[in-house]
């Protein structure tokens, strides 16, 4: 199993759920979450322009897997990428185990249903 997070632009997000949705993935988290990062972002508020080196994005976080990895990376960076600085990033983590809470199953098994074989 991985964990995969993705930071990417505030503006992708409805894009990148499609495409996770078109993926057969189905259950994932996000946030929304500020960074420091190469990108800056300038605004405009009653006139006066200010630098901010502060960046909105949001911070996209699943659990699959390992057949799933690839297929889940590439539906991210096929919606999110726009070939701009401020693209995001993906992080991909091992995960050593996951308990489904209300049944005790471990392991795979725990992130899907046995009928659903994905």
């Amino acid at each position: 199993m991985k964990k995969i997070e993705a930071i990417i632009r505030k503006s992708r997000f409805e894009d990148v759920k499609q495409a996770l949705l078109a993926a057969d993935i189905e259950w994932f988290s996000y946030y929304d979450v500020r960074g420091i990062g190469k990108m800056r972002q300038g605004r405009i508020y009653r006139g006066v322009a200010y630098d901010t080196s502060s960046i909105e994005r949001t911070l996209v976080s699943l659990v699959v897997r390992e057949k799933n990895v690839e297929r889940a990376i590439q539906a991210i960076l096929g919606a999110a990428q726009t070939g701009e600085i401020g693209d995001g990033r993906i992080f991909v983590i091992p995960v050593a185990d996951a308990v489904r809470i209300r049944t005790g199953e471990r392991g795979d098994i725990a992130l899907y249903n046995a009928e659903q074989e994905q």
